[in-house]
């Protein structure tokens, strides 16, 4: 699949993965429609973006609220006249302890942006996906496979979110319509600096020693575009990730016990 001219719609746009994947998309002559929350952050990615094509637009978008999710899409169609991909990138994480947790409005946020927001705008986009039989893409995470300690939203939101697509390529098959599912591990993105807290407010730093073990932003930007261009239906990033499906239906438990001692709970000093 070449996106020469193909019309992408690309959520989350204004940092790490986002960012990194809207550049290297705009170096391969899409036309692209960016979409974030943070303006400032999206400015930047569309000015890099402007340094390898013209053919791209940026909409700041909430995408927690379902008017934005439609006027991003209508914004697309008014400028390019179709949609060929709608990539939902937009993420935010959530790092402690459930019995830590002082905020429960912290679920709900977490929810709203990794799954409802995806669902929004996949609800507006479809029927142009369906007339250029197009392809629809979900960032999820390894997070989508099985559970993890301090990631309970999160997970939550993951899980939700692979149901979701993994029932709409169902639903799609008929249509022309492609569904791909990314699977990242740990990125080398600030998605934990910025991942809320018991207090429901964003931790600042992250738990984990972030110079150890994290797959570039780089690598993962090469995988979800390989991934993209053969139109794949899901795509897992690590070997850990592709092992853990299996591992849990033998070994439950001692995946449990590997799990659990890969993720360092977060020590109040770091909330």
């Amino acid at each position: 699949m070449s996106f020469a001219n193909k019309t992408i719609v690309l959520t989350g746009a204004s940092a790490g993965i986002g960012r990194k994947l809207a550049i290297s998309l705009a170096q391969q002559d899409a036309n692209l429609v960016l979409a974030a929350r943070n303006q400032e952050g999206l400015e930047q990615t569309l000015t890099a973006c402007t340094k390898h094509t013209q053919k791209v637009i940026a909409v700041p978008t909430d995408v927690t609220h379902a008017v934005a999710c439609q006027q991003l899409i209508e914004r697309a169609i008014g400028v390019f006249g179709q949609i060929d991909i709608l990539i939902n990138n937009a993420g935010i994480g959530m790092l402690t302890c459930f019995d830590e947790v002082t905020d429960l409005s912290i679920f709900e946020r977490v929810m709203q942006v990794n799954y409802l927001g995806a669902v929004y705008c996949t609800h507006y986009a479809l029927p142009y996906l369906k007339t250029s039989q197009g392809l629809l893409v979900a960032i999820s995470s390894i997070c989508g496979k099985t559970g993890v300690p301090t990631r309970t939203g999160y997970v939550a939101s993951k899980h939700a979110m692979q149901g979701f697509f993994d029932t709409l390529r169902l639903e799609f098959r008929s249509t022309g319509v492609d569904v791909l599912v990314v699977s990242p591990g740990f990125v080398a993105t600030d998605i934990r600096q910025r991942a809320l807290g018991a207090d429901g407010k964003p931790l600042g730093k992250s738990p984990r020693d972030e110079t150890q073990g994290n797959m570039s932003v780089d690598e993962c930007v090469h995988q979800i575009i390989w991934a993209m261009e053969r139109r794949k239906r899901e795509h897992i990033m690590t070997l850990k990730g592709k092992v853990l499906p299996w591992a849990k239906l033998i070994m439950p438990g001692l995946v449990d016990r590997i799990t659990a001692a890969t993720v360092r709970k977060p020590t109040a000093t770091q909330k």
